[in-house]
């Protein structure tokens, strides 16, 4: 926030305002005054005892007004006296100056200036005029991170991502909703996708245990140019959305790993019953038990493997042979034949996809 401004605005109301009147900033001191001697003079106490309280508080012959609330308060409002005038001229100048920081940030603040590129409020052709104006370096790679919360926690979301990430030159946390933080963190060109998953799981594994948050972090892609960001957010909110389907079990998920997850969430649901109707006789996908469905996924896992599957389930191979031969019989694929076994791997998926009627973005 400009000091400067908050002391023209001021300036402006020392006529009006027939009383000494400024504002000390979040490390306690006075950066503006209609009486310019005092700018300078610290005033800590002050911010301690008003962390504690949204109301406003009187002491030595000043009445002091949080501008926001309470804790999260970066600057205080003061006013000469301890009256009741006093009091209203506090509260209104907290209004003023309030909604005017809200301004300025909204002009000025780099974060800001992100968030309505990833949410699309800003003109395509007004994005690099804004990040000149801003001196916002545009020449860097950057990444998207989704992180959602689940549940209630005691602290902040925003702030537990933010205490993570304290260098606002360089990684820009934003609050896009109740339970969702973004970083738009600036990596490498050279980057390796392995520390771009280890940035994701020392988020996960730091609001687990020292907060006891449980969240699911999505990660887009790679972009170079900074209007790109909106697209690379568009793919970590895909990547949760496609990892909820097809990795219930995973919290961490990559858009660059979704594979072919990724397509059949982009697919119709008509198309999808039509190919469910085409590749399954009627009613053989749902006689297939439990038994026989964890016997494919394990199949699936070892690559198609007669000898690995049957010891890793713990059962005779020609016991694994009779199973897999009873499939055929009743789907008509065979799923030791390659060709058959894709077949039947996306027909799964496709399954799993239409029983979950996700929320497509």
């Amino acid at each position: 926030m400009s000091n400067r401004m908050f002391q023209g605005v001021i300036h402006q109301m020392k006529e009006a305002v027939d009383r000494v009147i400024g504002v000390i900033d979040e490390n306690g001191i006075i950066i503006s005054c209609s009486e310019l001697v005092k700018i300078g003079e610290p005033r800590q106490g002050i911010r301690d005892e008003l962390s504690y309280t949204t109301d406003a508080i009187v002491a030595a012959g000043y009445t002091y007004r949080p501008i926001g609330t309470g804790a999260k308060a970066e600057y205080i409002v003061f006013v000469e006296g301890e009256d009741k005038m006093a009091d209203k001229i506090s509260m209104i100048l907290s209004i003023s100056l309030s909604n005017i920081k809200s301004l300025y940030d909204e002009k000025y603040d780099k974060s800001s200036f992100i968030k309505n590129i990833i949410l699309d409020n800003i003109l395509p052709s007004d994005i690099y005029i804004k990040s000149k104006e801003l001196h916002f370096n545009s020449d860097v790679s950057r990444i998207v991170y989704l992180v959602k919360f689940y549940g209630k926690s005691e602290v902040n979301p925003f702030d537990m991502v933010q205490n993570m990430f304290p260098d606002k030159n360089k990684d820009y946390v934003i609050s896009v909703g109740e339970h969702d933080i973004v970083l738009v963190k600036e990596i490498k060109q050279n980057y390796d996708i392995k520390e771009i998953e280890k940035i994701a799981k020392t988020i996960s594994d730091t609001l687990s245990t020292e907060f006891y948050a449980k969240v699911s972090v999505g990660i887009g892609t790679a972009v170079d140019s900074i209007k790109d960001l909106a697209r690379s957010f568009k793919e970590a909110q895909v990547a949760l959305e496609v990892g909820k389907v097809f990795d219930t079990e995973k919290n961490i998920i990559s858009y660059e790993n979704l594979g072919i997850g990724r397509l059949i969430y982009q697919l119709p649901t008509t198309l999808c019953e039509m190919f469910l109707a085409e590749v399954f006789k009627k009613g053989s996908l749902e006689s297939l038990d439990r038994e026989t469905l964890t016997t494919i996924q394990c199949f699936f896992e070892n690559n198609l493997n007669v000898s690995e599957t049957s010891r890793k389930l713990f059962v005779h191979r020609n016991t694994l042979v009779y199973r897999l031969e009873k499939i055929r019989k009743l789907t008509g694929l065979d799923l030791r034949e390659f060709e058959h076994a894709i077949t039947f791997k996306v027909a799964l998926m496709v399954k799993k996809y239409l029983s979950s009627k996700p929320v497509k973005f």
